[in-house]
């Protein structure tokens, strides 16, 4: 496996387990669906597993995580626009 396999390969790891943890708390009620921390981590997850997903060339795949990040970025770009 070369350095770029591997690395692929950790993001790929690393955002389904920030997927899964994002999920958690929410499910636990240790975060708000529309919170900074909740949608960030399923921003970065979701850049993650854009990245690993386009590398496979599961497009269809990607494009879901792309729309995922979109909304992510919308829903915390709204709140912060509701405080001003």
């Amino acid at each position: 496996m070369t350095n770029y396999q591997l690395i692929i390969n950790i993001l790929g790891w690393t955002g389904s387990v920030l997927f899964l943890l994002a999920y958690a708390l929410v499910s636990l009620k240790k975060a708000d669906g529309d919170s900074l921390l909740y949608q960030g981590i399923n921003i970065v997850a979701g850049v993650f597993l854009v990245i690993y997903t386009f590398s496979l060339g599961a497009f269809a795949t990607t494009g879901l995580n792309a729309v995922w990040v979109a909304i992510g970025l919308f829903t915390l770009g709204r709140k912060w626009l509701r405080r001003n």
